[in-house]
């Protein structure tokens, strides 16, 4: 959560520095990496909010829930590790990128 208020405070000093526009088509500043981070959070939930879906639907199913409710819990335990490791790979990208910028401005 901290980086996130970082990366935040970052792209505010950016705008006030050069102004909206400037800023969003100068391609200085990655806004990408703050999207990961959002879009890993809403990742978690979906993946949580499905797993106990299909655990409450395999409960109340009168055949064949026992495998419906062993799915939900994979999915319970699985999908937020395949959501984080997606979105590491992504971030990784991103890294690279600025180390490459660190390389390039020695």
């Amino acid at each position: 959560m901290e980086d996130m208020k970082k990366d935040f405070d970052d792209v505010k000093k950016e705008l006030q520095k050069e102004g909206l526009v400037k800023t969003f088509l100068s391609f200085d500043k990655m806004i990408t990496p703050t999207l990961i981070k959002i879009i890993f959070y809403i990742g978690i939930l979906l993946s949580t909010l499905t797993g106990l879906s299909m655990i409450l639907s395999g409960m109340r199913s009168h055949f064949g829930g026992g495998i419906q409710v062993l799915l939900g819990l994979l999915t319970l335990v699985i999908s937020p590790i395949v959501v984080r490791v997606y979105c590491e790979l992504l971030i990784v990208i991103f890294k690279i990128h600025d180390s490459l910028n660190e390389i390039k401005n020695k």
